[in-house]
């Protein structure tokens, strides 16, 4: 006698339960903190939303600042790229909400706007190598040590990334 070996199409599909608690609260009290928790990540979210399109400014700004530090590399556009770090950080101060007022800075006066404006404080050396970089004959700026112009991108990125915005 041989035993007959089942087979797979002999198989049925088991019935699936009910769930023996309801996935619905049972009382209002659920549903309104629900709907509270559910209003409160609505919030958030939006804000985090709003936060993000208002500082976009700031993200393209590192991302040039990120173009100029790699520039530096290359002695063809090193010049080039020292030269336009003081006009970023003005671009940067014009782009912020508000910043219709640093147009036409200059000098001690947008100094004091951009020490104003950091969180941190700035070094006073800091006003004076952006005014070498924009003004300064070309000879002098490609002169600045390698270790100060890697202080300057570093105190340029913190400002553009922590700048305040007054509202």
């Amino acid at each position: 006698m041989t035993a007959q070996v089942p087979d797979i199409a002999q198989l049925k599909e088991l019935a699936i339960p009910t769930p023996p608690v309801s996935y619905l609260p049972q009382t209002w009290g659920w549903l309104l903190l629900l709907l509270i928790v559910l209003s409160l990540l609505l919030l958030w979210g939006g804000r985090r939303w709003w936060q993000w399109r208002r500082d976009r400014y700031r993200r393209e700004a590192q991302a040039r600042l990120e173009e100029l530090r790699l520039s530096l590399a290359d002695p063809q556009s090193r010049l080039a790229a020292l030269r336009a770090l003081p006009g970023l950080l003005k671009r940067v101060a014009i782009s912020m909400p508000g910043g219709e007022g640093a147009r036409p800075l200059g000098g001690d006066a947008w100094m004091a706007f951009l020490a104003r404006s950091a969180p941190f404080p700035l070094p006073t050396h800091f006003a004076e190598d952006l005014f070498t970089l924009a003004y300064a004959p070309s000879s002098r700026v490609l002169d600045i040590p390698h270790g100060r112009i890697d202080e300057i991108f570093q105190l340029s990125r913190r400002w553009i990334g922590e700048h305040h915005v007054a509202v």
